[in-house]
């Protein structure tokens, strides 16, 4: 792994994949805490307590669009690095790239077309 480009692309390629599960788990804290809310509503909890878990979930929830603002340039970059790279194709990291990229589709923020 001498090639420099070999490197970014590894480094490039694993931000996606960071990203691409950071995502998955602020959405699953967000589920977590909706369902902890509902728990303590129904035991009657405290006001405070109550506030506090709202907070929680509020936050968790703002994580979410920049973490698919983050993901989406991070899933771009790497993307135009491979069509710039092509002559890299048969390296093991340009295929891994390929598939990160593959995976990553699913959490990028949806398109909405008028």
């Amino acid at each position: 792994m001498s090639d420099p480009r070999l490197r970014q692309l590894t480094i490039k390629t694993g931000v996606v994949k960071r990203l691409s599960k950071e995502k998955v788990v602020y959405e699953k804290e967000v589920i977590t805490e909706q369902n902890r809310i509902e728990k303590l509503k129904a035991a009657g909890s405290d006001d405070h307590v109550l506030r506090k878990q709202e907070e929680v979930l509020q936050e968790s929830m703002m994580m979410i669009p920049d973490c698919q603002r983050r993901l989406a340039k991070a899933h771009e970059e790497l993307a135009e690095m491979l069509k710039n790279e092509e002559e890299l194709k048969e390296t093991e990291q340009y295929q891994n790239a390929l598939a990160v990229l593959e995976d990553a589709k699913v959490n990028l923020p949806q398109k909405i077309t008028a």
